[in-house]
């Protein structure tokens, strides 16, 4: 009986081993869950040449990671302002944490605006207090097609909105391969 039941455990864990990540997760209503368009940046973008932009010569990886439960961007690679943000789902949301070059992690959670941009609002501090420090605290996504993004940043300073905003104009550069976005068949 105990190899019975060791078999079928073993039989279920390598049967959800094989399902491909990829998978769309259905969100509650049955629609493919906002993670999905984040797990399509999968590559690298730049910004270079391109309008709109306040850092133009950005450059910005996305990959799929955790199992494909989380994306991570990797933003300005290689320099001492290297920052990192991660992705994942939260129920029928996507929530963000921020690494910053400065030492916080502001987190945000998404939603969606009438123009179907993603937006994300402040939703917690780690490692700071918001009321003094500064910090992003706000970012809206526009999905323009497949390989062309835009992102809007908005700092915040002593509780209130600051000038400083950070526009990214990207481009897809590179798809990055990545078997748990497209399995090999």
């Amino acid at each position: 009986m105990r190899r019975l039941h060791t078999a079928a455990f073993l039989t279920a864990f390598f049967v959800c081993m094989s399902l491909p990540a990829s998978a769309a997760e259905p969100d509650a209503a049955g629609k493919p869950h906002l993670i999905e368009r984040f797990k399509a940046l999968a590559g690298e973008w730049n910004g270079s040449g391109l309008d709109g932009n306040s850092m133009p010569d950005t450059t910005v990886s996305y990959t799929v990671t955790a199992g494909g439960h989380a994306v991570e961007e990797l933003l300005f690679p290689g320099t001492s302002h290297e920052m990192r943000t991660v992705y994942v789902r939260d129920g029928d949301d996507v929530v963000l944490v921020h690494f910053c070059a400065s030492g916080n992690h502001p987190k945000m959670r998404s939603r969606m605006d009438g123009n179907g941009d993603v937006v994300f609002d402040f939703d917690g501090a780690i490692n700071f207090d918001p009321t003094k420090a500064a910090h992003m605290h706000d970012a809206r996504f526009v999905f323009v097609g497949p390989d062309e993004l835009t992102s809007r940043w908005q700092f915040w300073g002593d509780g209130k909105p600051a000038e400083h905003v950070a526009d990214f104009h990207l481009k897809r550069v590179k798809i990055e391969p990545n078997e748990l976005i497209d399995p090999p068949r």
